[in-house]
């Protein structure tokens, strides 16, 4: 047999130059496990994906159920699948206000690429406003409008007239005119080391949309489908988008992205011309019996209430101890900010050593990424602070 790690070096296109590299066997619950035997607790989810559990049995059945129906007939749009539908139809159930009609696609860049389209097409404007920090995705478009110019500069020219705010600054928000079509925000920004706005921004910037007439996109690709404890973190300041994307959990651990909106709005994307926005994968049905299923857990099992509960419990553990100058998120969105940033790499280090992993982000040094299943029992939460804890003493050489 080859060396399956000098094949993974060798044949797949890297993404930074030193990845994780674990050899994962298989994985279960809240618990990867690798072929050398060891047992990791996870409390990354796959940034956020796998939120009802590695193998959780229900999503499990529900793939299996449709995989023996059927997998790809058509370009979206063009069949009636059962399980497309469903998931379509519960999600309007759940979204906040009347977003009501889905475009599925693959990912959450993806669906933040068909979000520019609609607001574009459906306002005859061209300026997007998005804001400092912010992180969409890394396809053009996407990183047109994210917030870090370090990893916009080598792929320049970006999409044109996208200007970007400071977040959370209400008084900036008049940069947002009768020009802009679009408006796109995290409601908690992710990469940016989980910065959450004050109860009046968010509130603020639908305000002045709907004065000027531009649509406000949220991204919630991380926030969404319960990761904070409600089903979308915007419900957290009573704010009701033109359009919601999401990806990541929405697809219960396979590849699913979605953008929804009222239906008046995604009507644009179907005329002058038609097929003006399509997808050949997008809303395959597997991903979406896999999506339907989560959702089902999700409401089963309380997991809304269990995020909101240990959440608060990792907050108020973490935050006692020594090295950690703040605990900051909702739910299992959480960012631990060290006291010393040069030493996140060594806590990473030291915590997957003793069987825990935990992440960085992207834009925030100094910043430990804790986003557990929301399946986590406080047992594990209570291992997950104690391995955190000696980490950091470790680290700190204390």
């Amino acid at each position: 047999m080859s060396d399956l790690y000098a094949d993974f070096r060798r044949y797949l296109c890297p993404t930074s130059a030193e990845p994780l590299g674990l050899i994962i066997e298989r994985a279960e619950g809240c618990f990867l496990h690798t072929r050398d035997g060891k047992s990791i607790l996870d409390f990354v989810s796959g940034i956020g994906v796998s939120s009802v559990g590695h193998g959780c049995p229900e999503v499990l059945e529900a793939i299996r159920t449709q995989v023996e129906r059927h997998l790809h007939v058509m370009v979206y749009g063009e069949m009636v699948q059962e399980a497309q539908v469903a998931l379509a139809k519960r999600l309007a159930e759940i979204a906040p206000g009347d977003l009501s009609m889905t475009f599925f696609c693959n990912s959450g860049a993806e669906a933040i690429e068909g979000a520019i389209k609609l607001c574009r097409k459906a306002t005859g404007r061209t300026r997007v406003i998005a804001f400092a920090g912010a992180y969409h995705g890394d396809t053009l478009g996407a990183l047109s409008i994210s917030g870090e110019a370090p990893y916009q500069k080598p792929f320049e020219p970006l999409l044109p007239d996208v200007h970007l705010l400071p977040f959370d600054a209400c008084a900036a928000l008049d940069g947002i005119d009768e020009r802009v079509a679009g408006v796109v925000v995290e409601p908690i920004q992710g990469e940016a080391g989980v910065r959450v706005p004050g109860p009046d921004f968010l509130p603020t910037l639908r305000a002045r949309c709907r004065e000027v007439g531009a649509l406000l996109i949220l991204d919630e690709v991380q926030t969404g489908i319960g990761r904070t404890g409600r089903w979308f973190a915007c419900e957290h300041w009573k704010v009701v988008p033109d359009c919601l994307v999401l990806a990541k959990a929405v697809g219960g651990g396979m590849p699913l992205g979605a953008f929804i909106a009222p239906p008046a709005l995604m009507h644009t994307l179907s005329a002058d011309p038609p097929f003006g926005h399509v997808t050949t994968f997008g809303g395959h049905p597997v991903s979406c019996a896999a999506g339907l299923a989560a959702l089902r857990t999700i409401e089963q099992q309380g997991l809304l209430k269990n995020a909101e509960t240990m959440g608060n419990h990792l907050r108020s553990a973490m935050s006692r101890l020594h090295g950690v100058k703040e605990v900051r998120g909702i739910g299992l969105l959480l960012g631990l900010v060290l006291e010393e940033p040069l030493l996140t790499r060594a806590v990473l280090r030291l915590a997957l050593e003793r069987g825990l992993l935990v992440g960085d982000f992207l834009y925030a040094d100094g910043v430990i990424r804790i986003a557990p299943p929301l399946v986590v029992s406080r047992e594990l939460c209570d291992r997950a602070v104690e391995v955190l804890g000696e980490s950091l003493r470790l680290a700190r050489g204390r």
